[in-house]
């Protein structure tokens, strides 16, 4: 059988399947799953813990799905689970928030938060001193961990380092460089295995998008098939993304019209990606090299690569959106159109 996933009990994409069965081989009490986004660190994080937490695990040592223990993970009840996320993430996946937590969201006090709050962090500490409950000890999974502030990895430092009785870690993160460099070196760090093309678009076709627009949204997500499979299912058009680059270099705003000042930043900054590997004569990443313009020069990709990553910073913010998509696309198509008015440099 399969090992499975959270609540779905989908079985896992093989190259995470894959991945799964050499981490269970090793030993240690504290994973680093690391890697960019979308190639599934979270999945392959709950799996792993399944695994460790699970009664009747399968031969390759990976969870069996059927028992008491998968039973509670699918329900979001296992006592010797603790699950560490921004409390956004803990409520768009379907994990309990702390009685105290919800009271001040339900009464309004206060917004979900979008970083690992010190308090969580503290009490997954005070779990893990705990005896467990079921004899197959604890987990504490934390993703993604780059959304432990300062104050929060330090908490779990001494833990980590020296952790009490039989309990294990699994730090998931998209953005590992963000971690404290004393968090890290006390994880055995695992970089997340990219699938083959062929083998991505087959998953994406076995979960209902049909095969044209599994091509188009895998380029789109530069290879990274959760964020082409989390791109279908919000109903984003494919096709759409082979015309942007030229409709924002004509400053047409409508390009961008159905995405939120996140993700536009987000579609502007892959086209600068790719313009600056097309003028360091590298093939792009995220479109088709007949769809883009002509690459300005360094200096031009420098400054809006710089403009939009401090854009990005405040994406969250409330602006009106519509002001900051002109504001982008603006700034875009003045960029684009300056590579035909100087000479390559």
């Amino acid at each position: 059988m399969s090992p499975v996933t959270e609540a779905t009990k989908a079985p896992l994409p093989p190259w995470i399947a894959r991945q799964l069965v050499e981490l269970l081989g090793q030993r240690g009490h504290a994973r680093l799953l690391q890697g960019p986004s979308g190639l599934g660190q979270y999945p392959l994080g709950l799996a792993l813990a399944s695994a460790w937490l699970c009664d009747t695990p399968l031969a390759d040592g990976a969870a069996c799905g059927h028992c008491a223990s998968c039973h509670a993970i699918e329900v979001r009840t296992h006592a010797d689970l603790r699950v560490l996320m921004p409390e956004v993430q803990m409520m768009e996946l379907g994990w309990p928030l702390p009685e105290k937590v919800q009271a001040e969201l339900d009464d309004k006090k206060r917004k979900p938060s979008r970083e690992i709050r010190v308090d969580a962090m503290r009490d997954a500490v005070e779990f893990a001193q705990r005896t467990d409950a079921r004899g197959r000890g604890k987990v504490v999974l934390v993703y993604p961990a780059e959304q432990m502030n300062t104050v929060t990895a330090n908490a779990l430092l001494k833990t980590l380092e020296e952790p009490v009785g039989d309990v294990r870690f699994v730090l998931a993160s998209e953005a590992a460089h963000q971690l404290l460099p004393t968090i890290r070196s006390r994880c055995q760090a695992h970089a997340m295995a990219w699938p083959e093309p062929a083998e991505a678009q087959a998953w994406l076709q076995a979960q209902g998008v049909a095969s044209t627009d599994a091509i188009a949204l895998l380029r789109a997500a530069g290879g990274r098939p959760q964020d082409a499979l989390d791109a279908a299912r919000s109903g984003r058009d494919p096709a759409r993304w082979a015309l942007l680059p030229r409709a924002v270099q004509r400053g047409d705003v409508s390009v961008l019209a159905d995405r939120s000042p996140a993700d536009a930043i987000d579609a502007l900054q892959k086209l600068c990606h790719d313009l600056l590997a097309t003028r360091a004569g590298a093939a792009p990443r995220y479109f088709a090299p007949a769809d883009l313009p002509p690459p300005p020069g360094w200096m031009a990709l420098a400054r809006w690569s710089k403009a939009l990553a401090a854009s990005a910073r405040t994406a969250d913010h409330p602006f009106n959106a519509g002001l900051m998509l002109e504001a982008l696309v603006s700034v875009a198509q003045n960029t684009l159109n300056s590579a035909g008015s100087r000479r390559p440099t």
